[in-house]
């Protein structure tokens, strides 16, 4: 299993190619070296993507690569946030595969703040690789590194951050070679900070049972902390790997891949591949959905959070025309999961409801049932009409969750969400 892993092996990167499912979009983790906004065709980065997909569409997506690139012999999922940041995305994906192609390699890769929890998961899945980035074994060599990470409903920096962050790495790790898991620890070397701390890294994560590290030189990334900080030379990294092998196997052949990387290690994304990514994340109509949701106040906006939408406009063509076909009843508040599930049911002809706003678990239990839920904001005619031609929305309508700031804190406002966007 070991030899046939391009990641993981020398030899299989001439020979096979990988598939990464960029279903994991948000991260829980600030590394000072990381800036996730941009996405440029020609870049081959980790936190990358040029779309995010959901898990069914991730499995259109592998259907489609795996119909046209025959030597793909591992699927995995590199964010490009943290797979354990969208544990539902994440596991809900790697089920759809593991049922599908039982043949193929699965793995993750991680910053193993939220891994822990899901080792069971992973092993009962046959998830055989996972790669944990671990730059600091040394809080207050760590604290430099990362600005601040998110554990449980509290927000961490400094030292505080870096100790949790080293907890749970060091529990994930053990728990995953306790189930025979083979472990890839990453390590960004950052000169000045932690290039002389690499060797202790490997030490300690022998200890703890890893099986190879990969030494990876910082990349200047535009925006972020370090973006102007000393990158290593090759000469320098030549020494430290040197260092660092005496206690860990190192891994010489990393191309830094994307998130939506596919094929073999070091060959670009192509044009084709690109395309077919594009396409899985294009919501359009079917005969069997030949329809789209919007909740909306008037008719004439996307302004209305799912949650406090009484009715949905249903919109559909007519004598080639898209036109407001009815407002449809949602189900009433109050049954919990039920009233998601039914309010699928109630719009099974819908391929999407778009929406102001709408809470993780709702989200989830209608994407499941076949439900497509975009969170957008303006005109519905500048968002409904890309759905029928089949093309994909304009970004300036697509709304982030949280970009709103407010939430909670501004109710007196008559902002009732969470700060998830719907403002």
């Amino acid at each position: 299993m070991f030899e046939d892993h391009p990641c993981f092996s020398e030899s299989a990167r001439h020979r096979t190619g990988r598939v990464h499912l960029p279903v994991a979009a948000k991260c829980n983790i600030q590394c000072n070296y990381c800036n996730r906004k941009y996405d440029c065709a020609n870049e081959s980065r980790p936190g990358v993507t040029s779309v995010v997909l959901n898990p069914a569409q991730a499995m259109s997506y592998l259907d489609a690569v795996l119909h046209e690139v025959k030597n793909i012999a591992v699927v995995g999922i590199a964010g490009p946030g943290d797979p354990f940041a969208n544990p539902d995305e994440t596991v809900r994906t790697l089920e759809l595969v593991h049922q599908k192609y039982p043949d193929k390699i699965l793995c993750l890769a991680t910053n193993g703040l939220g891994l822990a929890e899901y080792v069971d998961k992973i092993a009962a899945l046959n998830i055989s690789h996972v790669t944990v980035t671990v730059n600091a074994v040394n809080p207050e060599i760590g604290a430099q590194i990362y600005a601040w990470l998110r554990w449980g409903s509290h927000v961490y920096r400094g030292v505080d951050g870096a100790k949790i962050l080293l907890e749970r790495q060091t529990e994930g790790i053990r728990k995953l070679k306790s189930h025979g898991i083979i472990v890839k620890i990453n390590t960004v070397i950052i000169p000045e900070i932690n290039d002389d701390h690499a060797v202790e890294v490997a030490r300690y994560c022998r200890e703890l049972g890893a099986d190879v590290q990969n030494c990876i030189p910082l990349m200047p990334i535009e925006g972020a902390v370090f973006e102007k900080h000393p990158v290593p030379v090759t000469e320098e990294m030549t020494k430290l790997r040197k260092k660092t092998e005496q206690y860990l196997p190192q891994m010489l052949h990393c191309t830094r891949c994307r998130s939506d990387a596919v094929g073999m290690l070091g060959s670009d994304n192509s044009y084709a591949m690109n395309r077919l990514l594009r396409d899985a994340a294009i919501t359009k109509p079917t005969p069997e959905r030949p329809y789209v949701a919007v909740a909306s106040r008037e008719g004439l906006f996307v302004n209305r959070h799912l949650g406090e939408a009484s009715s949905l406009c249903v919109f559909g063509k007519k004598e080639n025309k898209i036109v407001l076909l009815e407002q449809r009843t949602t189900p009433v508040p109050g049954s919990g999961d039920a009233r998601w599930r039914q309010l699928a049911e109630t719009f099974r002809d819908c391929v999407a409801v778009i929406v102001s706003g709408c809470g993780q678990n709702p989200q989830r239990i209608l994407e499941e049932c076949g439900l497509r839920v975009l969170t957008l904001e303006g005109l519905i005619s500048e968002s409904v009409p890309s759905i029928f031609a089949g093309k994909e929305l304009p970004k300036v309508l697509m709304r982030t969750p949280g970009v709103c700031g407010t939430g909670r804190s501004c109710k007196s406002n008559g902002c009732r969400g969470t700060g998830s966007g719907c403002g």
